[in-house]
C-alpha cells in the first residue's frame, strides 16, 4: 500500500510541475489551488500510512479531510468560472465559510465525539492505519456537504451542456470525467477496498484531465491570444492609461506613429502634454461622451504624409474591474481613400437605384390594390368597401401612434395601412352563386363564404412569397387570415382568442365591422352612426380587443366625418348620373 501512495504522490507532483510550466496569469486561481491540494492530499495519505502513533495518524487524517473539502469546493468554483457563470463575491465567500465550518469538527478528532466517537490505531504489514472508527453526527453532515458540492458540479455541467453556447462542449465533457470519477470513488471506494483510498487515485487522474483542459483553454482565451497577436504583428498600435490619465505604456508601433510617446514617463499624467491633449485626451473625451464608434476615423499627420487612423477606445480591465483606458489604433489610410472613391462613385448610382426602387415599389403597391379591387368588383353589394376600410385602419393607426405607452414601429404602421386592402382577397375563391346572392346566406352558404379568410391567407402568401419585405408579408397574411376572429374566441376560421389573434387582425376587425354597420348592404340599410357606435363599444371585450376602445373613441369623429363625405360624394355622383 505504501508503494501505491508513493506512486500516486510522484505522479501528482509531476502533474503539478507540468501545470506550473504551462501556467499563465489568465488561468483561473481555483484550478491552480486544485493542483496544489492534490499532492498535499496524497502526501497526507502517505503520512498516515507511515505514522508511528495515533496522534500522527489523526493529524494526517485531519489534513486529508481539509484537502478533500476544499478540493471539491475549488473544483466547483472552477466549473462555475469555465462555464461563464457570474457568482458574486459574497456567495463565493459564503461557500468558503461554510466549507470551513463543516471542517472545524474534524479538528475535534481525539478530543470529542463530534466527528469520531472513538478510533483506534494499528500497524499491519508495516502500514499504519486508523481502525474501529465510530462516526459522530458531524461526520454525516460533512459527507452531506461533499455530496451537495458534487451535485452542484454536475448540475452546472449538465445545464451548460444543454443551454450554453458560449462554452466549449468539449471542455464540459472533459470536466465531467474527473468529477464523476472522484464522486464514485469517494462514496464507494471504502466498500471496494478498506485498506487503500481509491479516491486518492481519482484525484491524480483528475489532475491529468485538468492538464488536458488547461491546454485546451489556451486556444479559447480569445482576449489574450488576440492581444499577443496584435503586439507581435506590429500593424496595430495600443496605448494604456489609468482613469487619472496617467500613462501606463504603449507598444513600439504606437511610439513609431506617435513619437511624443517616447517622451512620456510611466505613471505620469499626460494632461500637461499639448500633443496628448490634441490626440489621446481628445479621443478619450469622445469615448466618454459616446462619440467614438466603428465609423469614427481620426486624421493624423505623420511627417510629410497624411496618415488616417481608426481609433477604438475601450476600458482597461483588471479581471472584472475597470482600471483605465485602452486605445487600439489601426492604419486605415488605404481603406478610407478607397471608401471615399467608392462613395463618390456610388452617390450617383445610389440616386438612380433609389428612384427605380421607388418606382418598382409603387408599381407593386398599385398591383396589390388593383388585385384587391378586381376581387371586390365581383361583389356588387359591397362597393367601395376596400377604400373605406383602408381609411378606417389608417385613422385608427394614427390614434395609436399618438399613445406614448404603445410602441408601434413606423414600419408596422406603414405595412398595416398597405395590407388593409388585401383583407378580403380570399373572396376570389368564393363561387358566384354564393358571392352574388342578393340576400342573406343559408347556413351552408355562410360556411362557404367563411372560407375566404383562410383562402385569402393562402393567396396573399403566394403573391408575396418572393418579396424581401418579411414584415409586410406576415402582416398581410395575418390580416387576411384572422380579421374575422373574435376576442372571445367565437370567430372564424381558427376560433383563436385574445392576444393569440395578431394585433394587425384585431385592428382590421374594428374597421371592417364599422364599415359593415354604417354602409348599405343588399340585406340591410345603412345604420346611423350613433347605433353603429353603440354596437362597436358594446363589442369591446367580446368581439373586439378592449385595449383598442380608446383609439376607436379618439378616431370616431374623423371616421364619421369621412363616411359623411363619402355619402355626399355618392349623392353627387348619383345626381350627375340622373
Amino acid at each position: 500500500m505504501l508503494l501505491y501512495y508513493e506512486i500516486l504522490f510522484g505522479l501528482s507532483v509531476l502533474f503539478s510541475l507540468i501545470y506550473v510550466f504551462m501556467w499563465n496569469k489568465h488561468f483561473d486561481a481555483n484550478i491552480t489551488l486544485v493542483f496544489f491540494l492534490v499532492p498535499v492530499n496524497i502526501l497526507s495519505h502517505l503520512a498516515v500510512a507511515r505514522a508511528a502513533n495515533l496522534q500522527t495518524a489523526i493529524l494526517g487524517t485531519q489534513v486529508i479531510y481539509l484537502t478533500v473539502l476544499f478540493n471539491i469546493l475549488f473544483v466547483l468554483l472552477t466549473i462555475v468560472e469555465l462555464c461563464h457563470y457570474h457568482l458574486p463575491k459574497p456567495i463565493r465567500g459564503c461557500l468558503v465559510g461554510l466549507t470551513m465550518l463543516f471542517y472545524l469538527p474534524v479538528l475535534s478528532i481525539g478530543h470529542s465525539d463530534m466527528f469520531y466517537k472513538n478510533v483506534s490505531f494499528k500497524v499491519e504489514d508495516g502500514v499504519s492505519m486508523l481502525t474501529e472508527k465510530h462516526y459522530g453526527p458531524w461526520h454525516s453532515v460533512l459527507y452531506l456537504w461533499i455530496f451537495v458540492c458534487f451535485f452542484l458540479c454536475l448540475i452546472a455541467l449538465v445545464y451548460s451542456l444543454i443551454k450554453k453556447n458560449d462554452v466549449s462542449h468539449r471542455i464540459i465533457l472533459m470536466l465531467f470525467i474527473p468529477v464523476v470519477t472522484s464522486m464514485l470513488t469517494f462514496f464507494t471506494g471504502r466498500v471496494i477496498s478498506s485498506k487503500i483510498e481509491l479516491a486518492a487515485a481519482s484525484y491524480v487522474f483528475a489532475q491529468f484531465a485538468y492538464l488536458l483542459i488547461v491546454h485546451r483553454l489556451e486556444l479559447y482565451d480569445i482576449n489574450e491570444s488576440a492581444l499577443e497577436a496584435l503586439v507581435q504583428k506590429g500593424d496595430t498600435a495600443f496605448i494604456s492609461l489609468d482613469f487619472r490619465l496617467n500613462y501606463l505604456g504603449s507598444n513600439e508601433t504606437a511610439k513609431k506613429w506617435f513619437p511624443f510617446l517616447k517622451e512620456l514617463h510611466v505613471d505620469k499624467s499626460v494632461k500637461e502634454n499639448p500633443k496628448c491633449q490634441a490626440t489621446i485626451m481628445s479621443w478619450i473625451r469622445d469615448f466618454n461622451e459616446g462619440k467614438i464608434d466603428d465609423e469614427n476615423h481620426i486624421h493624423y499627420h505623420l511627417e510629410d504624409e497624411k496618415r488616417i487612423v481608426h481609433v477604438d477606445v475601450n476600458h482597461l480591465y483588471d479581471g472584472r474591474r475597470k482600471r483605465g483606458y485602452q486605445l487600439f489604433i489601426t492604419d486605415d489610410t488605404a481603406d478610407v481613400k478607397n471608401i471615399e472613391f467608392q462613395e463618390k462613385f456610388n452617390t450617383v448610382l445610389r440616386f438612380e437605384v433609389d428612384q427605380k426602387t421607388a418606382r418598382i415599389l409603387q408599381m407593386n403597391d398599385h398591383l396589390l390594390i388593383s388585385m384587391a379591387t378586381m376581387v371586390e368588383s365581383r361583389d356588387p353589394f359591397t362597393g367601395g368597401h376596400i377604400k373605406r376600410t383602408s381609411e378606417g385602419v389608417k385613422l385608427l393607426i394614427e390614434q395609436m401612434q399618438k399613445d406614448p405607452e404603445l410602441t408601434l414601429s413606423k414600419k408596422f404602421c406603414q405595412c398595416m395601412i398597405k395590407a388593409a386592402p388585401m383583407h378580403d382577397i380570399g373572396k376570389i375563391a368564393v363561387p358566384d352563386a354564393v358571392l352574388l346572392k342578393p340576400g342573406r346566406y343559408e347556413p351552408e352558404e355562410y360556411e362557404i363564404m367563411k372560407s375566404h379568410s383562410a383562402e385569402g391567407a393562402r393567396v396573399v402568401h403566394e403573391i408575396l412569397k418572393d418579396t424581401d419585405d418579411e414584415e409586410f408579408r406576415r402582416i398581410a397574411v395575418n390580416v387576411a387570415h384572422y380579421h374575422h376572429e373574435r376576442w372571445d374566441g367565437k370567430g372564424y376560421p381558427e376560433k383563436i382568442s385574445e392576444h393569440d389573434i395578431p394585433l394587425e387582425a384585431r385592428i382590421m376587425a374594428v374597421a371592417d365591422v364599422y364599415d359593415a354597420l354604417v354602409s348599405k348592404r343588399v340585406y340591410k340599410e345603412k345604420m346611423p352612426f350613433e347605433k353603429a357606435d353603440a354596437i362597436i363599444l358594446d363589442g369591446m371585450g367580446t368581439q373586439f380587443d378592449p385595449s383598442l376602445e380608446k383609439y376607436y373613441v379618439a378616431a370616431r369623429p374623423a371616421l364619421e366625418a369621412y363616411y359623411r363625405s363619402q355619402l355626399n360624394e355618392d349623392a353627387t355622383q348619383t345626381g350627375e348620373q340622373g
